[in-house]
């Protein structure tokens, strides 16, 4: 087996390895965002079904292209992406919901889980700034804006 190439893109190995760390934390968190609305997706009923099956769906598509942009960034750090439900639910903040909860309260999780997307993303910023990693600051952006705008949406379908 051949030696895995040194990495020379201007970010010494510890500031990547940290940055990876909280980019597998962000993977986590929007691995468990992209089930929760599938999920929720696939099991919503009510006067609400049109509009929140197609809502979800747009939302887990999105997702899903997302998932791969953050693993893709832990890979082009240096790192193995984490990729099995025990690491995610190891690295994750949001827990799973149990059982199959009304519209709205499907609603009031993913509201949650958005909240807490942004949260994890936001974190990672005090350290992707001082290794002056702009890649992932730009991932980190596009990501917040997402899951900011999104809870924004579904916390407007809670308002009477």
């Amino acid at each position: 087996m051949t030696k895995p190439a040194k990495i020379n893109i201007g970010i010494p190995e510890d500031k990547r390895a940290k940055i990876a760390e909280g980019l597998s934390r962000l993977l986590a968190d929007s691995y468990t965002l992209y089930l929760m609305t599938h999920n929720f997706h696939w099991n919503v009923t009510g006067p609400m079904f049109n509009t929140l099956h197609a809502m979800f769906m747009t939302q887990y598509t999105e997702q899903w292209t997302a998932l791969d942009q953050i693993a893709e960034r832990i890979r082009a750090l240096g790192f193995p992406a984490p990729g099995t439900y025990k690491e995610f639910v190891k690295l994750a903040s949001i827990a799973e919901v149990e059982g199959q909860p009304k519209a709205l309260e499907m609603v009031r999780h993913l509201v949650s889980a958005q909240e807490a997307t942004a949260r994890t993303a936001r974190e990672l910023f005090p350290l992707v700034e001082d290794a002056n990693d702009q890649p992932t600051a730009d991932l980190l952006t596009q990501r917040l804006d997402v899951h900011e705008k999104t809870a924004w949406m579904l916390r407007s379908l809670l308002e009477d």
